[in-house]
Order: C-alpha cells, then sequence, then structure tokens
C-alpha cells in the first residue's frame, strides 16, 4: 500500500470518528424540544430564567448542584457534592433518584441515550450569565 492510500485511510477514518463524536454530542433543536414537552413545567431556561418549581438552568454543565440563590433545594441535594458534569447529568436524567438519593425532584428519568444527548446538547447552549 502506498503512502497516499495509507494517509487517506488514516483522514477517512479520523473524519469518521470526528462524525461519530459530533453526533453523540446530541442535536440542540431537538433538545429544546424535549425540554419543553418534559421539563419546562418546573425548569427554565434563557435569559430571563428564574427558579420555579425547579432551579433555572443556565449554565448548568460545571456547576456546582444546589448552588442557585433563588431557589430551596432539598437537604440531599444540598449535601449531595455533585458537580453537573455531561456525565452526571445524563446519570441523573436517566435516574435522579439513583444519582441524588433524597432528592425531591418528581421525574422517572429518560431512558432513551439519544434524547438524553440531545436534551443535553440543548443545555449547553445556554451558558451561565
Amino acid at each position: 500500500m502506498n503512502k497516499a492510500a495509507v494517509l487517506t485511510f488514516f483522514l477517512l477514518l479520523q473524519a469518521g470518528l470526528s462524525g461519530a463524536q459530533a453526533q453523540a454530542a446530541g442535536d440542540a433543536e431537538a433538545g429544546g424540544k424535549l425540554f419543553k414537552r418534559m421539563c419546562g413545567g418546573c425548569h427554565q431556561i434563557g435569559e430571563s430564567a428564574r427558579a420555579f418549581f425547579g432551579p433555572q438552568l443556565n449554565g448548568i454543565v460545571g456547576r456546582a448542584a444546589a448552588s442557585t440563590t433563588d431557589y430551596q433545594y432539598s437537604d440531599a441535594m444540598k449535601s449531595s457534592g455533585v458537580v453537573w458534569t455531561r456525565e452526571k447529568l445524563a446519570a441523573y436524567i436517566e435516574d435522579p433518584k439513583a444519582v441524588v438519593s433524597g432528592t425531591r425532584m418528581i421525574f422517572w428519568g429518560i431512558s432513551d441515550q439519544e434524547k438524553i444527548d440531545d436534551l443535553l446538547a440543548y443545555l449547553e447552549t445556554f451558558p451561565a450569565p
């Protein structure tokens, strides 16, 4: 095999891997629709977001649990020590009580990984103010 063929193969392989990683990151538009349907009844996000039945979610990725000042968190959430990484949020969205036992959040979870990725992609579009 000549050098050009090997180089082409590795470039195509890298492009395929990059595409798979981008796809795994989720679809923010689909996540926005899912957020409105499944989360928007309790949580707000965006420029004028405030706490409602749940805390506002601007800048949630990278934020320590129970750290916003406009919401009264459960003792379980306050003492959880959780930092909301993408992985920790994915686990929480899938099964909240498995991540923070004693959370007040009444949500049975989402088992579809694609929907979780979409929701996370949407949440990541709203940085902390």
